[in-house]
């Protein structure tokens, strides 16, 4: 096992990979921008350095620095958390190339799932399912409007060297085609420094259902289920859980198997994450995500394993203690994603300075959060301010529990998304497990202006106000045949009388 790691990230997962190292014994480094000198994270590891400004470009993205970093202080190996240089190969090879280790695959496996036309090509070869498209990236928008004439619109353009909904557009017409190949080339080139695009098939409603993976470097490749993510804003995921109310045992296994023949396709070390669409029993490969995932916690509820701690074992040599037969899957998770935004406003981002903060509790409640009271959010970073996650016996218990916790907290300072989500715990649809990456457009209400978290808050402490004087009223009313005499007590049959 390592003796001290380095983490290359920032907020709720920097701490949350801080968390894991500790209960391990491994002492941490962690790494900060001049915006985040008072995060969390920051207090919680054993070292702190700032490595520049607020912009990521000057900080958590200078690998150069990352390294040095790490070197000077004795870390024996980075990890990278999500976002940032998680998924960055060249990175990756520097890392091993200074005589660290990077905890997560190998930069050969990154690139090849990197880059999707090669990974679907990949998944072809190995047998795995993959929605009908190119395999290769597209020349010109003549090329995609033959393509999409063969198979059929609507179809989706995606960048093929990115994710995250960069670079992504639906076609719905031949007469859109040009304009749409131009946008998605043109922000992909943008957000990932290649504007290679390619295209596939657009199913109509489909679930978004990925299937977490561990593997070591001893040959076990095991997958842990999978989780809904189909509650989407512009590819960007709002809710998941665990497991999906859909999937049958049958499934669940198929789908489990498909995925553990992709990440062997690529010699995969590490945990990951292999993204399906699923209609009407039928699944296709999406892509495959070759870090931990904002999500994660899901599985870890639903399973009692602990997905960083993995990460760091496997890094540090360990071989996985299961078989397949041994990974047990107990009750239903449930997360959401705590978000500095106006959900009521097209998800505006908001600032401000976390004024005060009131966490949930109690029992299966869970709250990996980034931020504290006094903490600046920005607008240098994701909004993601934290995660709220519950675990119950049951689907239904776990929407009422969570329904619970989000009442229960108290985001001073910023707007957030607690209000959207609440509506959605509410929501019949949801409830029933009816969901596809279109519940969004098809529940436009859910994002209608509506009533401030305070609003929120003080409309359900009066509800709940105003149900216990009900029920003690009713038990006013409704004395006891045991109720001592009035001279005894001072009960009276109409209440209390002086005495």
């Amino acid at each position: 096992m390592f003796d001290k790691i380095l983490i290359a990230n920032r907020g709720e997962i920097a701490l949350r990979v801080i968390r894991a190292a500790h209960e391990l014994g491994v002492k941490t480094v962690a790494v900060y921008s001049e915006a985040d000198r008072l995060s969390p994270h920051v207090l919680a590891a054993d070292e702190a350095y700032c490595i520049g400004p607020a912009p990521s470009a000057q900080s958590y993205l200078r690998g150069d620095v990352l390294i040095d970093v790490a070197k000077k202080t004795g870390a024996q190996a980075i990890h990278p958390g999500y976002g940032f240089l998680s998924e960055r190969a060249p990175f990756i090879q520097a890392v091993r190339d200074a005589g660290l280790v990077f905890i997560g695959p190998s930069p050969d496996a990154v690139t090849a799932m990197g880059d999707k036309t090669a990974a679907r090509s990949r998944m072809i070869d190995a047998g795995v399912p993959v929605v009908p498209g190119t395999k290769e990236a597209l020349a010109d928008s003549a090329e995609a409007r033959r393509v999409a004439g063969e198979i059929g619109y609507p179809v989706l353009l995606k960048a093929a060297a990115g994710g995250g909904g960069k670079g992504m557009r639906v076609v719905q017409s031949e007469d859109e085609i040009e304009r749409a190949f131009d946008a998605a080339g043109n922000e992909a080139l943008g957000a990932f420094g290649d504007g290679s695009v390619y295209i596939e098939k657009f199913l109509e409603g489909p679930r978004h259902i990925e299937i977490q993976l561990l593997a070591d470097r001893h040959g076990t490749t095991l997958h842990l289920g999978e989780r809904e993510c189909s509650i989407q804003r512009r590819h960007q995921k709002l809710i998941e859980e665990a497991p999906s109310a859909v999937l049958t045992p049958d499934e669940r296994s198929a789908m489990g198997q498909m995925a553990v023949a992709a990440a062997r396709a690529v010699n995969y070390e590490g945990a990951g994450t292999v993204e399906c669409l699923y209609q009407n029993g039928e699944f296709y490969f999406l892509e495959m995500n070759t870090r931990i995932q904002v999500e994660h916690p899901v599985t870890e509820l639903v399973t009692g394993i602990d997905l960083v701690q993995w990460q760091i074992r496997i890094a540090a040599g360990e071989k996985l203690p299961w078989t397949q037969d041994d990974v047990r899957f107990t009750g239903h998770a449930i997360e959401c994603r705590i978000t500095s935004e106006d959900p009521f406003n097209s998800f505006l981002p908001s600032t401000g300075r976390i004024g005060e903060l009131t966490l949930p509790s109690g029992p299966g409640v869970r709250w990996d959060g980034g931020i504290a009271t006094g903490v600046e959010v920005g607008l240098s970073y994701d909004p993601m301010l934290a995660k709220l996650i519950v675990h119950a016996p049951t689907r239904t218990q776990a929407v009422e529990r969570m329904k619970r916790a989000l009442l229960e907290l108290r985001v001073d300072g910023v707007d957030t998304s607690v209000p959207f989500h609440l509506r959605v715990m509410d929501e019949a649809d949801f409830r029933a497990g009816r969901l596809d990456i279109k519940y969004l457009e098809k529940h436009e209400e859910l994002l209608a202006a509506g009533p401030s978290d305070e609003d929120v808050r003080v409309a359900a402490l009066a509800a709940a106000l105003l149900e216990e004087e009900r029920r003690q009223m009713r038990t006013v009313a409704r004395p006891s045949s045991a109720a001592p005499s009035a001279g005894a007590s001072g009960w009276r049959q109409m209440g209390w009388r002086a005495r």
